[in-house]
């Protein structure tokens, strides 16, 4: 996989407005985006730590299986993302390479990228994602 970097840290969030009061409000960090996808399941808020972003991510729909790891974990980091140039190229040096998704087909991330999780059992139980067009 050529990746091009880290593109995000994300952590799980129960409210994105409480957690702006930490991230942008106390901290300082600026807000990039904010939006609503995957049919409006998930709103992201990414904000600019200067060489990469926080991704804040609140599940929205109901039963969404990030409820769940909110009760389990509660708020925190939920993985980390790097970019990448192309989604389904790097999908498929994955899967050769012996990395298996955590889904089959990747799922549309913010600002119109696509993204894709790799099974944690290939990382030794770390979420990682990759993003790119």
């Amino acid at each position: 996989m050529q990746h091009q970097g880290l593109d995000h840290l994300a952590i799980a969030v129960p409210s994105t407005d409480e957690a702006l009061k930490i991230w942008r409000d106390q901290l300082g960090f600026p807000v990039v985006c904010s939006e609503v996808v995957n049919g409006g399941a998930i709103r992201l808020t990414h904000l600019d730590l200067g060489n990469t972003h926080l991704q804040l991510v609140e599940p929205l729909a109901p039963g969404h299986p990030l409820h769940a790891w909110l009760a389990q974990h509660g708020p925190g980091l939920h993985h980390f993302c790097f970019k990448v140039a192309d989604v389904a190229a790097s999908h498929a040096e994955l899967v050769a390479a012996g990395f298996a998704p955590a889904t089959p087909l990747p799922h549309q991330g913010t600002m119109g990228k696509r993204a894709l999780f790799l099974a944690k059992a290939a990382t030794q139980n770390v979420q990682v994602e990759i993003t790119g067009r």
